[in-house]
């Protein structure tokens, strides 16, 4: 390649990062016009590390044969994936990190094949020569474990790359390597915002609706629930047990929630405070029953598991109610909360809180029950209740038990 070639692939490589393109986008795109440059690429892969609550981090791979680039996500490592672990520790790129060199490359025959497992299958499939290279970032680039891009290039040309080849990619994939960090970065802060504000909070706050005193009103369905006996729990259970347990039950409860279209805003310790728009009530709180239906099939399911290995476990504590609140943006100029205010937010906790009084499951208010009158049939009243806060007493309803799971699926 010539120095217009490479100065030409790395302004295209640029653009690109810059106009947003996916890391699968970019690293087949690097790819193609390094094989319309002469450079006989015949596989290629891209490692990079997130911040995300399940995956360390994704790895891409292209092969000159396929349409479509790959990807897959990485898990944690540590004890519950040892193989997984043992694999790194016996890779090229870990060679890297713990030698501190940039690069280093294998012509492969049988005796260069032996020195890391990846090597042998790479031969049998026909390719000849392997490189791998580490761009690391400065410290102040780095973000969680995030400090660098790995990379892997491979030919099956007869001879290999020759030096000149090399050299092309050492000097070429820092551009790529620049430019899958842009997109990862991108990536990272709309699973921050999702993972810790909410989907449809994430996605507004993404959008540009930052700014201190900017909230919608909207009309939505509020859901807020926690788990029964969670201070007995908590005071007579080994503390090592506690967030597993909060967690358990999270996953059971919020994938309920996520799956019928609601966004969880707050999880205020065992609690969840959650809201599903309500364009068209009727809609909204059906989905919120068939959510409610969803997680105590869920909780069903993880109690005898839970049972069967002998840990505590709970039941789930429902508050239903509909109405108009405001969405947005509260609190100071330094911390601001992306969450919803207003009369209703205060009347479905108190809501919630009544499940106690009354030993039942759920409770739904009078406005949750009037919109959704197909569904009246499945509601029993439980009496009427002045809440705490709360204007107007108000009658509360509970699910007929022999309804509970009868929702439209």
């Amino acid at each position: 390649m010539t120095d217009a070639e490479i100065a030409a692939l790395a302004a295209k490589i640029t653009e690109a990062g810059l106009a947003g393109k996916s890391e699968s986008a970019l690293l087949a795109g690097f790819c193609e016009r390094l094989l319309a440059a002469g450079l006989p690429v015949a596989r290629a892969s891209v490692i990079v590390d997130t911040l995300h609550p399940v995956y360390e981090g994704r790895v891409f791979r292209w092969e000159r044969e396929q349409d479509e680039p790959t990807f897959s996500e990485y898990v944690r490592t540590g004890n519950e994936a040892a193989a997984s672990d043992e694999r790194w520790r016996r890779s090229p790129f870990y060679r890297l990190l713990e030698t501190g060199e940039p690069m280093l490359h294998r012509r492969l025959d049988a005796e260069s094949e032996s020195e890391f497992p990846v090597l042998p299958e790479l031969r049998a499939a026909g390719i000849t020569h392997y490189m791998a290279l580490v761009n690391r970032f400065a410290a102040g680039g780095v973000i969680g474990e995030m400090d660098c891009v790995y990379s892997s290039w491979m030919t099956d040309r007869t001879r290999g790359f020759d030096d000149r080849d090399l050299a092309e990619l050492q000097r070429l994939v820092p551009f790529l390597a620049l430019a899958v960090k842009s997109a990862s970065l991108g990536r990272i802060a709309e699973t921050l915002v999702q993972t810790y504000l909410g989907r449809d909070a994430g996605r507004r706050v993404l959008s540009g609706r930052i700014a201190r005193g900017i909230a919608d009103r909207i009309d939505a369905v509020l859901w807020f629930s926690d788990l029964r006996s969670f201070t007995r729990i908590s005071d007579t259970s080994p503390p090592e047990q506690i967030i597993p347990l909060l967690n358990d039950y999270g996953d059971a409860i919020i994938s309920a929630i996520h799956e019928e279209g609601g966004d969880v805003l707050k999880l205020i310790g065992d609690g969840v405070l959650a809201i599903f728009p309500a364009e068209e009530r009727a809609r909204a709180c059906a989905a919120a029953l068939e959510a409610a239906a969803r997680a105590r099939e869920s909780v069903t399911t993880l109690n005898r598991r839970r049972d069967d290995q002998d840990l505590p476990s709970t039941e789930m504590y429902l508050g239903l109610h509909v109405g108009e609140v405001f969405y947005g943006n509260i609190g100071s100029k330094d911390r601001l909360d992306f969450t919803v205010i207003g009369p209703a937010v205060n009347e479905v906790s108190r809501i919630a809180s009544m499940c106690r009084s009354v030993d039942q499951p759920i409770l739904i208010s009078s406005a949750f029950a009037s919109a959704i009158p197909r569904e009246r049939h499945r509601f029993a009243s439980v009496g009427r209740f002045a809440l705490r806060g709360v204007a107007r007493p108000q009658e509360l309803y509970t699910l007929d038990p022999a309804t509970w799971n009868a929702s439209d699926r």
